[in-house]
């Protein structure tokens, strides 16, 4: 009986070892493997998220425009910027004029375009282009593309056979404030402002602003020659009424309007001022054409003034009703031959005509120290002239609050 006992006490312990080290092993196993990819997926790093590009939009362009302007550099910076945007944000003003590319040549933004990227002009002043103007565009403020045509440093540099050269040494020649030039008749010249221009749109600017489309006016003007332009044969006149054409014809398809800062002199001169620039020339194959009537830019003797800018409500009224005055003759007689056959013409809508001329005001010291009621004073010029819009200058990016009206 007892060895009967012992021997079933010896079997369970024997069966136990095998169930405890062998069998139970195959049904934990599973719940162990499990156990463990459980804790292993739980402590994975969770999966970077996509970048979502921004949706590029573009606002129609309101009536009237009250725009300042604003480098590249403080663009990109959004402690100076956002300082800005809040002037706009709580006065009258609804637009800002950023430049694309300035007098230094570079251009302020990341392209696509493999021909503007291999040129190396590329200098990412302002990040994340396409989210500032989305920004910008979720307050409504329109925004303005400025681009520094002829005046361009960094692509003479690259292509010194476009610039403006000495007829002394042949060697590439500046103007007195050390700034090198592209020739104003190049048309390789021509197509690389265009593509700028398109890039620019694609990344949501809402208008295309081109400055400096001129000859050169101001350094020794005595040992200057050109390639791409004989005046001999051609007039600079025409040569810039070529590059306007060419200009609005390429980027018509856009649909994208393009506006024209001038000499403030054009608007009272009775020729090209030395430079090519005249009124009535480029009227025609711009959506907007700003003259920059700064009163500082007008020569002693001007309407019998000694200091032409201690008097920003004379020179302004008057620059402004001359100009009124040119295009509506120029409609006039146009209207009896026959109307530049481009999409951008000043003439295309006679009721709208006023509205295509909004200039550039100062705000800045030059010639005299502009206090708020001088900077109002050329505001009221301009409307004056019956005008509706027009764009605040400063250089240093600093705007006289004052001056505006709130919202």
């Amino acid at each position: 009986m007892v060895r009967n006992v012992a021997s079933l006490l010896l079997a369970v312990l024997v069966m136990g070892s095998v169930y405890v080290f062998f069998i139970r092993p195959l049904f934990d196993a599973p719940l162990q493997y499990a156990a463990v990819n459980q804790v292993t997926t739980s402590s994975e790093t969770p999966a970077t998220p996509i970048p979502v590009e921004p949706v590029v939009t573009h606002l129609s362009t309101p009536e009237p425009v009250k725009a300042i302007y604003m480098t590249s550099w403080v663009a990109g910076t959004p402690r100076i910027r956002d300082r800005l945007i809040k002037l706009i944000d709580e006065t009258e003003l609804n637009a800002v004029v950023i430049d694309v590319k300035d007098y230094t040549g570079r251009i302020a933004f990341a392209v696509t375009d493999p021909d503007l990227i291999k040129t190396g002009a590329v200098e990412e002043r302002i990040k994340n282009i396409k989210s500032l103007i989305g920004d910008l565009h979720q307050k409504n403020i329109y925004v303005i593309g400025r681009i520094s045509v002829f005046q361009d440093a960094y692509f003479v540099s690259r292509h010194p056979e476009l610039a403006v050269h000495r007829k002394s040494d042949n060697q590439v020649w500046k103007d007195r404030k050390g700034i090198s030039w592209l020739e104003a008749g190049a048309p390789s010249v021509w197509d690389y402002v265009i593509k700028i221009a398109k890039e620019a749109y694609a990344v949501g600017f809402d208008e295309i602003n081109f400055d400096y489309i001129r000859f050169p006016s101001d350094g020794n003007m005595k040992d200057i020659s050109y390639q791409y332009f004989d005046a001999t044969k051609e007039k600079r006149t025409q040569v810039l009424k070529r590059f306007y054409v060419y200009l609005s014809q390429e980027l018509a398809p856009l649909e994208v309007p393009i506006s024209a800062d001038l000499f403030g002199l054009v608007t009272t001169s009775n020729d090209d001022l030395g430079i090519g620039q005249v009124l009535i020339d480029a009227a025609p194959y711009f959506d907007y054409i700003a003259p920059m009537v700064y009163p500082s830019h007008f020569a002693s003797g001007y309407l019998n003034f000694s200091k032409p800018a201690v008097h920003p409500y004379e020179v302004v009224k008057n620059a402004m009703t001359n100009a009124v005055q040119r295009l509506t003759a120029l409609a006039s007689t146009t209207a009896a031959s026959t109307t530049p056959t481009v999409q951008h013409s000043v003439l295309d809508k006679p009721s709208q005509r006023r509205g295509k001329l909004r200039p550039w005001l100062q705000d800045f010291n030059l010639g005299a120290t502009y206090t708020a009621p001088m900077v109002r004073a050329q505001i009221q010029a301009t409307y004056d002239s019956g005008l509706t819009s027009w764009m605040l200058w400063s250089p240093s990016n600093n705007y006289t609050r004052e001056a505006l009206q709130d919202k």
